[in-house]
């Protein structure tokens, strides 16, 4: 595994980081939760393999992960470094930040939080929240009685809301999209590394989608990778501005994989960056569509299983893998495995819209989408 010095924070962060989102679930009375098994095999092997920042969020897992996480970390607490998220739309007053750190290191199993982020925040955001409820105030009060060690912030706004949010000089590290699909926030990413933050990636992989491109992406830009997971991620690491890329690993498989390409020092060369750049901008042309499957918008009251539309439409859209996204969104509602319903079944009550980090127009889109693929 190779390393690198995490901004001004004082610590060595692992290229790879484990997102711990995607843990895998299981069916227990009716009831989806966290297979704690597998994860805990999956977070050993992790770190057995030099993997040593893990990232998790008050609701993730059906708001089991930060349990299975904290007991999936029993024994290496402390040669590892633990990240987790304040719910943000859930701050609504003077205490509530406190309430809710206090719950999360309950459910964590811990007594300090190592990277506590603001979660999801833009810059408008941000100040809004904190008249209402005083929270940066209280984080620092945290942070010196020894709560949390570094304040953080996630974020998925416009990329110039996030130069704004650096310089409030508050924030030690920053954790934002970047991937070979999506490099909106490139400048704003080299700007927190200047500022001396810690920069970490979220959906490297494009929240899976990489993996669907064509399999022949990598031979027409002439790139020697065994997989367009190992591209994504190595299309990433060959940012200097970037400290480590957190995946959302979902099996051991992938835990294997992309530490093997965390590990592997030979990084793209500058003209293969420039190629991956010049394909993934003619492609971008295609479509207007840009989700990361992270289903914040989800549950829709009609059932429509609005993340896996929007997956099938990327496929279709921006890569043009027509026959496998109009199958799969055949499948919803047919398949155990494809839940829901299909875009027809939408109302228009614009639940999703409020919830969407992306700001997405999701129900115009939605007849986009079956549009394409009914």
């Amino acid at each position: 595994m190779r390393y690198t010095k995490f901004g001004d924070t004082g610590v060595n962060i692992s290229k790879l980081g484990f997102g711990c989102m995607r843990f895998p679930m299981i069916k227990i009375n009716d009831k989806d939760v966290v297979d704690e098994d597998k994860t805990i095999e999956m977070i050993k092997r992790a770190y057995e393999l030099g993997v040593n920042y893990y990232d998790t969020a008050y609701f993730y897992c059906n708001n089991l992960g930060e349990n299975a996480l904290g007991r999936a970390l029993k024994g290496i607490r402390d040669k590892i470094y633990l990240s987790s998220k304040s719910p943000s739309h859930l701050i609504k007053k003077e205490g509530d930040y406190r309430r809710m750190l206090e719950e999360q290191l309950r459910k964590l199993d811990v007594e300090v939080i190592d990277f506590y982020h603001f979660h999801g925040i833009g810059y408008q955001s941000f100040i809004e929240i904190d008249k209402k409820s005083n929270w940066l105030d209280e984080a620092i009060k945290a942070k010196q009685e020894g709560l949390i060690k570094h304040i953080s912030f996630s974020f998925h706004d416009k990329p110039e809301e996030m130069k704004k949010l650096i310089d409030l000089n508050v924030f030690e590290s920053v954790l934002c999209q970047y991937n070979v699909i999506d490099r909106s926030c490139e400048d704003s990413i080299r700007y927190a590394k200047e500022k001396g933050l810690g920069v970490v990636v979220m959906s490297p992989v494009g929240g899976g989608r990489v993996s669907g491109l064509p399999k022949n992406v990598a031979h027409k830009l002439g790139l020697k990778v065994n997989s367009n997971a190992e591209l994504a991620l190595r299309f990433v690491f060959a940012n200097d501005n970037i400290h480590c890329a957190l995946s959302g690993m979902g099996d051991i498989n992938m835990v294997e994989e992309n530490a093997t390409t965390a590990s592997n020092a030979e990084t793209l060369s500058k003209d293969e960056v420039d190629a991956i750049n010049k394909m993934m901008k003619e492609n971008e042309k295609l479509s207007k569509l840009y989700c990361t499957g992270c289903g914040y918008c989800m549950p829709c009251p009609k059932g429509v299983n609005i993340p896996h539309i929007f997956k099938m439409m990327n496929y279709y859209r921006v890569y043009g893998i027509i026959d496998y996204s109009k199958d799969e969104y055949a499948k919803i509602g047919t398949n155990p495995w494809i839940e829901g319903k299909r875009a027809d079944a939408c109302n228009q009550c614009g639940a999703c819209e409020t919830k969407c980090p992306q700001k997405i127009q999701i129900r115009k889109q939605l007849k986009d989408c079956h549009e394409a693929l009914g």
